[in-house]
């Protein structure tokens, strides 16, 4: 396997697990509530964390369109998560995200950094990741 290949799968894999340790910090350490997009969220992210596992361990870099896809679906919430914490005019207008309201931020470090602007950089790494990986694969060939 080109070694490109395999970092890429390596870097996916790593991005992805600190990205669902870090929620698990912030919910079952922290005891912060996740709203309804911090779910969504989550289910996006968490089966990155086997995907990219099991590509690494059968060096299958084919996994990049299905982590791709899973990247751009989550990136495009944590997008619009994020909007509504910090866009006043989305925060009127925001859904209803049951027990916790989807404005809420439990954590703000620098002014801008909250829980779905992380989840969004991993998802971003994620997906420009993959986007490498098929091109490398065409490539190889």
């Amino acid at each position: 396997m080109d070694k490109r290949l395999e970092n890429g799968l390596i870097f996916i894999f790593t991005i992805a697990l600190i990205a669902t340790l870090g929620s698990l910090y912030f919910s079952e350490v922290r005891g912060f509530t996740p709203c309804t997009f911090c779910w969504y969220q989550r289910i996006l992210m968490y089966p990155l964390v086997l995907i990219s596992a099991i590509g690494l361990f059968e060096k299958n870099a084919k996994i990049a369109l299905t982590t791709a896809v899973f990247a751009l679906v989550g990136g495009s919430i944590s997008l619009y998560h994020y909007s509504l914490q910090k866009l006043s005019f989305l925060q009127a207008n925001a859904p209803a995200c049951g027990d916790v309201p989807c404005t809420g931020q439990y954590v703000n470090y620098l002014g801008f950094i909250t829980i779905p602007f992380m989840a969004l950089v991993a998802f971003v790494l994620i997906f420009i990741t993959s986007l490498f990986l098929m091109k490398w694969q065409k490539e190889s060939k």
